[in-house]
């Protein structure tokens, strides 16, 4: 299903659907469908299919499964984002978590929902970013962080590594798999970093870690 001309249509908003279930794909379609003044132009199960189908189907707002087979609805929405600034994305999981929301916002995501959403409010999440308001709220607020960590804080190798994919904006589960560890151990490790730089949360190390690889004052 691509229809890319559907979306051009006065007062019509085209919207791109990518979740790996069929049996949920169909649902959304349908639930979008239903309406008079949004149209689905294009759908994917596989983020692969999503980078390739999106940019021909022109939609003005991209629906994203978190989770897929191949990577994730935030990655595609970043590279979506870089590509077409003028597509406008929602992130749809299943799971509510701190590091996954700041890296939807990182991506440049527009909203972020959870699949227990109601259909009409769906609805209207996709109307509203349509319309170019953010249902993220202002970007993750870092807070205070120390301007230069004590001389004497060490990071091992393993948590720089950790450090640099948290700045890149990349959730556990991604550094496990880029690592080749247990999410476990990359949350042992977040939490270690955490405490030996005096921060208390995520988005502080993410911007942290942006200064560390800028050039500015490092940990070690």
């Amino acid at each position: 299903m691509e229809h890319p001309a559907a979306s051009r249509r006065p007062g019509v908003t085209g919207v791109f659907v990518l979740d790996d279930h069929e049996l949920v794909r169909r649902g959304l379609i349908d639930l979008i469908s239903a309406t008079e003044d949004l149209v689905v132009v294009g759908e994917a199960a596989t983020a692969e299919e999503a980078r390739r189908r999106i940019p021909a189907c022109a939609p003005t707002v991209a629906v994203l499964d978190a989770r897929l087979p191949d990577g994730s609805g935030i990655d595609v929405c970043r590279d979506v984002r870089a590509a077409h600034p003028e597509v406008r994305c929602l992130i749809l999981t299943s799971y509510d978590d701190e590091e996954t929301r700041s890296a939807a916002a990182r991506a440049g995501a527009a909203g972020y929902l959870l699949k227990a959403i109601r259909g009409n409010s769906l609805v209207e999440a996709i109307r509203s970013v349509a319309a170019g308001r953010s249902l993220l709220g202002p970007a993750p607020d870092p807070g205070p962080s120390p301007e230069r960590p004590p001389a004497e804080v060490r990071l091992s190798e393993r948590e720089r590594q950790v450090l640099e994919l948290i700045a890149d904006g990349l959730t556990n589960r991604e550094i496990a798999e880029r690592l080749f560890l247990a999410e476990k151990t990359v949350k042992n490790n977040v939490s270690s970093l955490l405490a030996k730089l005096g921060l208390q949360r995520r988005t502080q190390a993410a911007v942290y870690g942006d200064r560390r690889r800028a050039g500015g004052p490092a940990p070690d």
